[in-house]
Order: structure tokens, then C-alpha cells, then sequence
């Protein structure tokens, strides 16, 4: 059983006993989610000092969100960024090795990281000097404590982008453009990304109005439910402006998750016109979509449940991942 306490820490995937830390994973991934169009530059005090339109030439010395100066190679070739793949696939960055947890990847990247090595979400050292790196890019100051930011930074210059950063796809593209030389590349994915957006959103409101939607992911048989600055939930409420339903708005804003655990009573409550599930449970939470409960809820009844795959793009952010939920949501409401 998964507490509201565990899903607000850090973690990572799933398959088996690996399902727990995926959701772990993503309670403090999702924070790299939330949209904000109006503010898509990086935070001054941490971000590279100048934006580079092309790969430096020689090398320049930024500062990163926990004060490290880091001096980054001019035009890196073996960029390691766990977590980052969407970000570095973007810019046209091909990393040595992508994330994985119990023998699960981020499997919408499958195309673009193809033959491209897993290495451990927890990054162990040997493992990271296996693949010598010139450039590691870190997400957040969870994951290098404990002495950790010290030796993968005598494997190669370590940048930490720091949770402020991380938790915005956006900001999270644009720093790591800058640092990598690459932010014409970065300022026009966002553009291209907010054209798509909004054309989306233009075929939605004429299909669908202001209706709402709710994000589910059932794992080890208990739903959590997407709020409306995480992973696909900025891409339907933010992006798409579809409606939040009611268990969504009365989440209190100090208790947010990732992914918020709810009961499968409290979701006899839910009030939204469309569910979005994503089931990572498709032996053991059979039970739970066969009970009374979950056929009274009036979404249920009315056959408005789209099914994803849990290997898809919902649980994730980034613009390829949110690119693809578009995709999922134009498909499965706009007629």
C-alpha cells in the first residue's frame, strides 16, 4: 500500500517490485512538469550567464543551482543526463546511456534512444565511468547527496539544474540549450510546441467545450490521480485548457504530489466528464475496474474511460512526451 507520505518524496519506475520506485521516481520527476509558457527562461541566479545560438568553441565556466562551478567542455560529445533524455533528444543530443529502473525505460523515447545503453536511475559510479562522460547534466540536489555530486564530478564536470529549474519543462530546456550551446534549438522546440498546443486546443474546446477530464494511473491496485501542474495534467488543464474535475481542485496546494494517492470510495466522488487511465495493473487491478464502485462513477457509466499504455508518454513531461499526449487526446475526444 502506497501512503500520501511516500508518494511525496523522491523515487523512481515500475514491472514488479520496480513499480514502487517508478512511482517513487516520478513523485519527484513529475515536479520537472509543470507548464509555464509565460516564463520559459531560466532562473538568473543558476542558469548559464550568456545563450549560445551554436556549440561553444571552447569551453565556459556557469554556475549551477547548488553553487558549484562548473566548468562546461566546449562542445561536449558524451553527455550523460539521467531523466533528461526528453530534453537532450530535443536539442538533437544523443546521450551515452538513458535512465532505466527494473528493466523499464522511458519507453515513448524508444525510437530516438534506440541501441542507446540503460543505466541506473541512482547513477552508480561505476556504471558512470563506464560510459566516460565529458558532461553530466543532474536534475535535481535529491539526487547527488551524500557525497555523490563529488565523484561523479571527478568523472566528469557535474551540473546540477536544481528543482526550481527541473520542475519546468520549459526552464529545463532552455538552461540546459544554454549550457550544451544549443538554445536556438531550445527557443524552437517551445515555439513549435506552443504552436501545436494551441492549435489543439482550438479542435478540443470545438469538440468537447469546457468539459473536464481527470489523469488516473492504477499501479499495485490504488489509483493516484494527476494534478494540474504535473506531467499530463499540465498538458490537459494548462496547455489544453480542459476542465479539472472537483478531486483535483481540492487538493490543498501544500499537499501536491506528483501522482496523489486516492481511494477507490473517494473516487466514487469524482465529478469529471472524461477519465483518462493509465494501467499499469492489467492482471491484478482487473478486480478493481470490475467493482461497483468504480462502474458507479458517472464517467465510467456514460464510457467515457480512454485505457493508455502504461508505457506511453502520460507519465512523463517534456516536449516530446507532452507532443504525444496531444496526440492521445486529439485522437480520443476530437471526432
Amino acid at each position: 500500500m502506497v501512503s500520501s507520505k511516500t508518494m511525496k518524496i523522491s523515487g523512481r519506475k515500475w514491472v514488479g517490485a520496480g513499480c514502487m520506485a517508478m512511482i517513487l521516481f516520478l513523485s519527484a520527476c513529475g515536479s520537472n512538469n509543470t507548464a509555464d509558457t509565460a516564463n520559459s527562461g531560466s532562473a538568473a541566479t543558476t542558469a548559464p550567464s550568456a545563450a549560445a545560438t551554436t556549440a561553444p568553441s571552447e569551453p565556459k565556466t556557469v554556475t549551477d543551482s547548488m553553487g558549484h562551478k562548473v566548468t562546461v567542455p566546449a562542445n561536449p560529445q558524451r553527455v550523460l543526463g539521467s531523466y533528461l533524455e526528453d530534453q537532450l533528444v530535443t536539442l538533437g543530443v544523443t546521450p551515452v546511456a538513458q535512465w532505466s529502473v527494473a528493466n523499464g525505460i522511458q519507453d515513448y523515447l524508444s525510437a530516438e534512444l534506440k541501441d542507446v545503453p540503460t543505466i541506473s536511475y541512482d547513477l552508480p559510479l561505476e556504471a558512470v565511468t563506464s560510459f566516460a562522460p565529458d558532461f553530466i547534466i543532474v536534475g535535481s540536489e535529491s539526487s547527488v547527496q551524500n557525497g555523490l555530486y563529488d565523484q561523479l564530478n571527478k568523472v566528469a564536470p557535474t551540473y546540477v539544474l536544481g528543482n526550481e529549474i527541473n520542475k519546468n519543462w520549459r526552464k529545463g530546456l532552455t538552461t540546459i540549450g544554454e549550457l550544451l550551446g544549443k538554445s536556438a534549438e531550445a527557443e524552437q522546440a517551445i515555439k513549435n510546441y506552443d504552436q501545436k498546443a494551441a492549435e489543439a486546443k482550438g479542435k478540443l474546446t470545438g469538440a468537447v467545450g469546457s468539459q473536464s477530464a481527470a489523469v488516473l494511473w492504477l499501479v499495485q491496485k490504488n489509483f493516484f490521480l494527476v494534478d494540474e501542474t504535473q506531467a499530463s495534467g499540465s498538458v490537459l488543464y494548462t496547455d489544453l485548457g480542459m476542465t479539472p474535475p472537483n478531486l483535483v481542485t481540492e487538493i490543498p496546494a501544500d499537499q501536491k504530489a506528483a501522482w496523489n494517492p486516492v481511494s477507490l470510495e473517494k473516487l466514487s466522488e469524482l465529478t469529471a466528464d472524461h477519465i483518462f487511465l493509465v494501467n499499469s495493473d492489467k492482471a491484478e487491478g482487473s478486480e478493481i475496474l470490475n467493482s461497483a464502485i468504480w462502474k458507479g462513477i458517472p464517467a465510467v457509466k456514460a464510457g467515457h474511460v480512454y485505457e493508455l499504455s502504461s508505457t506511453g508518454s502520460w507519465l512523463y513531461s517534456g516536449a516530446n512526451a507532452n507532443g504525444k499526449t496531444i496526440d492521445d487526446v486529439l485522437k480520443l475526444l476530437v471526432k
